[in-house]
């Protein structure tokens, strides 16, 4: 099973201290975890799309182009391209450059996302929804695999033996579909066999094992095999040295996200006892020591089979070397255990 990162450049007024990150301090703190996380041997960092101004990142393609400069071996993806709002011929051609920018190592994930601010921003009707993502996916996978492309559909201008560039630097370009449980986003998924990508932002991660479930059994509907369907797996939380100084640095930051949610989803604020239930052995926060958080990952990952599993530790803005640290105890201590129980990704 293959580690990894996703971070969204998280940015809001620290809630200790009140100070802002600029944004150009936190794109610099971006490139150099992800540097440090492919000296570390991690397989994947990948950069979430927003648009408010809590978050550095509205592009994850070019942060992950200069991140692409300074790193070798790690995989480059978005966490997620929010493609409703995006014109598939021009995000496939951000995502093939850095494909050959970093010689193969670019993953578009596509996504409906968990925001919506892009919809306005971007002149997209939120009541098409659903049909905004169907054709735009069923695009971007035809300008994959055809080259010269012919299309027409609602949502753009008609392409007429048209030659997108550049291509990838291999054959394909590695598409995955992000989706936070919606059952029919993994019948979709499986039955395009196309790789998945769980977004786990709340409750134990074991509930996602029936829709891994549903995802395969669909692949296999779809004529996929079992190789052709990775899946990965996600978490919010972060590492320490010592498990309770983990979940005493992490619950400033959680509780302002919550609060966040509160204000604008009319999410209850959770107690701190409930925060301590949450983080009791990482049962649904992966909060604590390198041992607890590796067991935690390797309890998941033989439940669901997951491929790879990500990380996001920087939730409200986590001090940049907090994150640091936490990301090498990832690389030095975490891996190494699953590697011992999983084996070394291929």
């Amino acid at each position: 099973m293959e580690l990894g990162i996703y971070s969204f450049g998280d940015r809001p007024p620290d809630p200790l201290t009140g100070v802002q990150v600029p944004v150009a301090q936190r794109l610099a703190e971006t490139v150099e975890r992800i540097r440090l996380a492919d000296e570390l041997g991690l397989g994947f960092y990948g950069l979430g799309e927003h648009h408010l101004a809590d978050y550095a990142i509205s592009n994850p393609a070019t942060v992950l182009a200069a991140a692409a400069s300074v790193t070798e071996r790690i995989t480059l993806s978005s966490a997620v391209t929010v493609l409703s709002t995006e014109d598939p011929v021009r995000v496939y051609q951000q995502f093939t450059t850095l494909d050959q920018l970093s010689r193969g190592r670019a993953e578009l994930l596509a996504g409906r996302g968990s925001f919506t601010e892009s919809f306005p921003l971007f002149g997209a009707d939120l009541a098409e929804y659903d049909e905004l993502f169907e054709e735009k996916l069923a695009l971007l996978l035809r300008l994959d695999r055809e080259d010269p492309i012919t299309w027409s559909g609602r949502f753009r201008p008609p392409l007429e033996q048209a030659h997108v560039y550049p291509r990838p630097y291999r054959d394909r370009l590695r598409i995955s579909v992000g989706t936070g449980g919606n059952p029919e986003s993994s019948i979709r998924a499986g039955l395009l066999g196309l790789p998945v990508v769980y977004a786990v932002i709340g409750g134990e991660p074991e509930r996602f094992a029936p829709l891994v479930d549903l995802y395969r059994q669909a692949g296999e509907a779809g004529g996929h095999t079992a190789d052709e369907l990775p899946v990965t797996m996600s978490a919010i939380g972060l590492i320490a040295e010592k498990s309770q100084d983990a979940k005493e640095i992490f619950y400033p930051y959680w509780l302002e996200t919550m609060k966040y949610g509160a204000r604008a989803r009319g999410w209850a604020i959770p107690s701190r006892a409930e925060y301590d239930a949450y983080t009791h052995h990482a049962r649904a926060l992966f909060t604590g020591s390198p041992a607890e958080v590796a067991e935690r990952l390797i309890t998941v990952g033989r439940l669901t089979g997951a491929s790879r599993y990500a990380l996001q530790m920087d939730w409200s803005g986590v001090p940049h070397p907090v994150v640091l640290k936490a990301i090498e105890l990832l690389g030095t201590e975490v891996l190494p255990a699953v590697r011992k129980e999983f084996g070394s990704a291929p």
